[in-house]
């Protein structure tokens, strides 16, 4: 019996990724279910006309992201878990916690792996001359409240070409990131203060914010410092533990879903679906903080919350601090389409804290490719330090 998959030769993603797409599909539709063995990489080969290699490279993926494991000279197995989030209220009260242990700080992996790379600083260098003479006197000139339409629109493009290719609008439709959606700020220690301003209102001046235990100290503190409360919810060994998550009384979470500081944590495929699953059976928002995940090792993309949301529940916040220079105080918030209006209303008199010459550079790396090329070059480069 075929098992249907076919690569389209003609089409732009390399046929490892229709590969990867095509199983992982079929996964968290259920045909594959939780323990099951895959069928194996010579069998997937041959039916899909494709080298045993691409078929490995497919996996090694689908490893990545939790939804198989690989077992000595047995094959790959399915452990992505169905179950563990729902559609509908959350939790289920007939299913029990899920078994996550606490992380003590014995247990925490070295946090070396989290720095960033360097960027160039001659092609850096190259970029800022270039917007001196193409820009001139106009770098001089007020930004626009949310920021420059120039970096925006870049960051949109940008975020729509590495992201957005998992977004998908309302009828399984793809969509992208509209330059709308985006704003810039100094940051993101400034954004934080923005998102606490957004949720605060006359009925609940003291928002309650749920984030990670063990987490990066500043974010609560900001958080509190601009009047909100904040409730800690313990991690396990791949996100946030469910039982935690079951019985906080926030509705808004704030995860770092790729690993997280300071325990290294990846959220696993399962974790993230649960964290989706979480905001909607209450009504609620995640704020995803990806501050770290452009450098993964990986081949891919990591899939972000963003990409994986169909209900507008994400906030998703990144900077350029960590993958150019620490002296880059630049941030973006992509806001949910339906958060806007509140935006432009209780924050939009808000200036841009970032000066229109910075934005202009940052747009012209992205639109040019050479942030991209720095970012493959580092992800290369992580690769190659993890193989040894």
């Amino acid at each position: 019996m075929s098992l249907g998959y076919k690569i389209d030769p003609d089409a732009a993603a390399p046929a490892y990724l229709q590969l990867y797409h095509a199983l992982r599909q079929d996964i968290e539709a259920g045909i594959y279910p939780t323990g099951i063995r895959m069928p194996s990489k010579r069998l997937l080969a041959e039916e899909s006309g494709v080298s045993v290699i691409t078929v490995e490279h497919s996996y090694a993926i689908l490893c990545d992201e939790g939804y198989t494991e690989a077992r000595p000279r047995s094959g790959y197995y399915v452990i992505y878990r169905r179950d563990d989030f729902l559609t509908g209220e959350f939790p289920r009260k007939d299913t029990a916690p899920a078994p996550d242990t606490t992380l003590t700080p014995q247990t925490l992996p070295p946090t070396s792996l989290v720095t960033g790379g360097t960027f160039p600083f001659p092609t850096l260098a190259r970029t800022m001359r270039r917007v001196l003479a193409d820009y001139s006197e106009r770098i001089l000139v007020k930004s626009p409240n949310h920021g420059t339409p120039e970096l925006r629109e870049a960051a949109a493009a940008y975020l729509t070409r590495t992201i957005g290719h998992g977004v998908q609008a309302d009828a399984g439709r793809p969509r992208t990131i509209r330059p709308s959606q985006v704003i810039i700020g100094s940051g993101a220690e400034y954004l934080y203060s923005l998102i606490v301003q957004l949720f605060r209102t006359p009925d609940d001046p003291t928002p309650l914010f749920a984030l990670e235990s063990p987490s990066y100290e500043k974010i609560r503190r900001v958080y509190e410092a601009n009047g909100a409360l904040c409730e800690m919810l313990p991690m396990g060994d791949n996100g946030i533990r469910s039982d935690a998550l079951a019985s906080c009384h926030a509705k808004i979470l704030h995860v770092t879903p790729f690993r997280s500081f300071p325990s290294g944590i990846t959220a696993d495929a399962t974790k993230r679906r649960e964290y989706l699953a979480w905001a909607e059976s209450r009504g609620g928002y995640l704020i995803e903080d990806n501050y770290d995940s452009e450098l993964t090792p990986s081949t891919k993309n990591e899939d972000s919350l963003l990409a994986l949301s169909q209900n507008n529940s994400v906030l998703y916040l990144n900077t350029f601090s960590h993958t150019i220079a620490p002296s880059v105080r630049v941030g973006y918030l992509v806001l949910p389409e339906t958060l806007l209006p509140v935006f432009e209303e209780k924050l939009g008199f808000y200036s841009c804290t970032v000066p229109v010459f910075e934005q202009y550079v940052l747009a012209e790396l992205l639109n040019t490719g050479e942030f991209e090329r720095h970012v493959n070059r580092v992800r290369r480069a992580r690769r190659a330090v993890n193989k040894k």
